[in-house]
């Protein structure tokens, strides 16, 4: 028996060298080279039936090994073309968030997506993309700030209720911003979300309880911020019942789930990547984990909280502030645009993920911000089926934060915070204005996504100090 009658069975590789290896201790128990071969057979096609001991065991189990990863190479095997998709401002977007949407659309999960107006280059899913798919979960489709959203407040205070100097003493006092940041723990305010038994069902949870409960309350860097400004209701509107047209005190707020949604996905991605090493280059990142598996529903769960703490933690910034004020809103609005949804799709329930992008069901209300300078919107959603049931989740950047950096110059960014009479705490030249698409007119190219229902207009921005101040 040699290596040439064992190839023309079909044995490649290591796979060989064990047929080779049973072959001889069988010869040498007396049995025929024809038997042989039929045994080889069989094991070929049973292996299942020789794993259990035996001179085929260690045959048997390659072979399996080789079938499992034959299938997992198959599994992670990119459509030859992306699904089609629906793209809303195809004017504003550059052609690398496109790429990246159409590598997500040929993913062999994929079922669905569309592209929002604000949308840009992101890790995996760009951002602003809105992604379906099958029993299947993208920890990079949700993003590394879990749970991301906005809140606004409307109180019963005129607009110009509030001096400049009043509203900036008390962000200073109230709000925490940047990485690793917190309360003192003497002035930390409970939640019930901390008090959750979830925290006890995974070891990563545990291990990540103490620094959620160290930071509940504050923000994180980048495009984050607490804004005092002035909330214009231009018509009365059922649906925000007690409100009159008129201008008022609002607070608006972007945070999400900061260290401890980050070490999530982290994690996640890490699972989901080793899952599928097969997967395209250019797929990687999103690397997916099957939903009904053990590591899906672990995500799942830990995803979900993530959620929750993080409007926990824009509940706490309002609360701080209405405190502060001595008031309790008329009005309060909140949203999440990076989370995963199930939701039924063409009469399909799918996992709908949005990276940076808004839920936009008929009926419900959501935020979208401008930049520190630039107004944002209380909308109401349409249910566009093309779009999900999705809208855009701000303005969307025009330039990267390097980009930013190195073109635009300090003193035309304080002429337009001026001009717009716009007070900056903190924040840097990577979040300028001037570094985002216009927000009027990402909202005019998705008037059949959102109805427009109040306007926002920042006074006073409190951001984390970026890589070179304003």
């Amino acid at each position: 028996m040699n290596g040439k009658h064992i190839t023309k069975l079909g044995f490649e590789g290591k796979a060989v060298g064990l047929a080779l290896s049973a072959a001889g201790l069988r010869e040498d128990a007396g049995v025929s080279r024809g038997d042989i071969l039929d045994e080889l057979r069989s094991v070929q096609n049973y292996p299942e039936q020789y794993q259990g001991g035996g001179v085929y065991a260690d045959l048997a189990t390659h072979l399996i090994e080789q079938q499992a990863a034959q299938q997992t190479r198959q599994s992670a095997k990119l459509r030859a073309a992306p699904l089609p998709y629906r793209t809303w401002g195809e004017d504003l977007i550059e052609p690398g968030a496109h790429r990246q949407m159409d590598v997500a659309m040929q993913l062999p999960i994929s079922r669905a997506g569309a592209l929002m107006p604000d949308a840009h280059v992101g890790y995996g899913l760009p951002i602003g993309g809105v992604l379906a798919t099958e029993n299947a979960v993208i920890p990079y489709g949700v993003g590394v700030d879990i749970g991301c959203s906005m809140m606004l407040s409307v109180f019963p205070v005129a607009a110009t209720g509030l001096s400049v100097d009043e509203a900036r003493s008390l962000l200073l006092k109230h709000t925490r911003f940047g990485a690793g940041v917190g309360f003192e723990k003497r002035d930390r305010l409970d939640h019930p979300v901390l008090a959750e038994a979830t925290w006890d069902e995974q070891p990563l949870l545990r291990h990540l309880f103490d620094k959620a409960a160290g930071q509940i309350g504050s923000s994180g860097s980048g495009n984050h911020f607490v804004e005092f400004g002035t909330f214009t209701l231009a018509q009365a509107d059922p649906q925000l019942e007690g409100l009159d047209p008129g201008e008022y005190l609002a607070v608006l707020s972007h945070s999400g789930s900061r260290g401890f949604g980050a070490q999530v996905a982290g994690h996640f991605t890490n699972l989901a990547q080793r899952l599928w090493p097969a997967l395209d280059k250019e797929a990687q990142k999103l690397a997916w984990l099957p939903l009904d598996s053990e590591a899906g529903q672990a995500y799942w769960q830990a995803m979900n909280l993530a959620g929750r703490y993080a409007l926990a933690n824009h509940e706490q910034i309002h609360a701080r502030l209405a405190r502060a004020l001595g008031e309790k809103p008329l009005l309060r609005a909140q949203n999440s645009h990076n989370l995963a949804w199930k939701q039924q799709v063409n009469g399909q329930e799918l996992i709908v993920h949005r990276k940076g992008a808004t839920p936009a069901e008929a009926g419900q209300l959501g935020l979208i911000p401008g930049s520190m300078a630039d107004p944002g919107y209380l909308v109401r959603g349409r249910g566009n089926p093309e779009a999900l049931a999705s809208a855009s989740h701000g303005a969307g950047r025009q330039l990267g934060r390097k980009a930013a950096e190195r073109s635009l110059a300090k003193k035309d960014v304080q002429a337009y915070l001026k001009d717009r009479g716009v007070t900056l705490i903190g924040g840097g030249i990577d979040e300028a204005p001037q570094a985002y698409k216009r927000i009027e007119d990402v909202i005019a190219r998705q008037r059949d996504l959102v109805d427009v229902l109040g306007e926002f207009r920042p006074r006073v921005v409190r951001m984390d100090t970026g890589s070179e101040d304003v």
